[in-house]
């Protein structure tokens, strides 16, 4: 079967517009090669400034690869990627929209009728715990409240595909652990594929089908890994679930490799 997504042998090298630099170009990534399979939920780990971000961005059509290949559905993305979501470390919420307001806003540009939008985002609001929300502003809600009706904004336009850059890193531990929750309910039985950035490692373990190592900068894949652990999952208590032990270890050395080496 296609994957959904598939980096071929891609390069992304950036150029410094500061004078001092010389404009040498600054390479990101380099050869990655990587298929997301259709309804899996995969997570991109490794060190900072490996280049996780980067392929969000040239999947999503944001970026153009320097060198290699990228299709989407079998065919290569050559512009911007208007068929997956994104959900960005930052809410983007519009400060001057209720909750209501900002989740239904791609249904609006799209011009799908009020009554028919209102009713869409007010199912999504109950599901996530924010009813009784709906007319309050980004302001007036926590952290995780306002992830929460970011996440369910990209979901209201039904995506086959969505992008999550590092979702709940500004979020403390516990409200992580409640919004992994979530999402691993609004994920289950949807049929969506997910590709998830993120630092954390138990995060990673708890979410994903697959994880996907990055070496140190220029980032390539320096190792896959599929996640034992059977689902549905208690991200409450993961820690206790048999295989994991073995595969934070293993995850663990990897990055801890990485960090060790040598630039280039």
């Amino acid at each position: 079967m296609t994957p959904v997504i598939e980096l071929q042998d891609v390069y992304m090298a950036f150029v410094s517009r500061s004078r001092g630099a010389g404009r040498r170009p600054l390479l990101a990534l380099q050869g990655v090669s990587l298929s997301i399979p259709r309804n899996s939920f995969v997570t991109l780990v490794g060190p900072s400034g490996c280049g996780k971000s980067t392929v969000l961005k040239l999947v999503a059509g944001l970026l153009q690869p320097s060198a290699g290949r990228i299709t989407y559905k079998g065919r290569p993305v050559e512009g911007v990627n208007t068929d997956v979501g994104f959900v960005t470390q930052d809410d983007n919420l519009y400060p001057g929209r209720t909750v209501m307001d900002n989740v239904q806003i791609a249904l609006e540009f799209r011009g799908v009728p009020r009554s028919e939008r209102e009713d869409r985002a007010a199912q999504l609001i109950e599901q996530v715990g924010l009813k009784g929300f709906e007319h309050h502003y980004p302001h007036e809600l926590s952290g995780g409240m306002r992830k929460r009706a970011s996440i369910i904004r990209t979901l209201i336009y039904d995506p086959d595909v969505i992008l999550m850059d590092e979702p709940f890193g500004p979020l403390d531990a516990q409200t992580r652990t409640l919004l992994q929750d979530d999402l691993l309910k609004l994920w289950h039985g949807s049929n969506k594929t997910i590709v998830f950035v993120t630092h954390d490692l138990v995060e990673s373990i708890a979410l994903s089908d697959r994880i996907v190592v990055f070496s140190r900068s220029p980032g390539t894949v320096y190792r896959e890994y599929d996640v034992p652990i059977p689902r549905p999952r208690d991200v409450f208590r993961i820690h206790e679930a048999p295989g994991f032990s073995d595969i934070f270890q293993s995850l663990w050395e990897d990055i801890r490799a990485q960090m060790l080496r040598q630039p280039g």
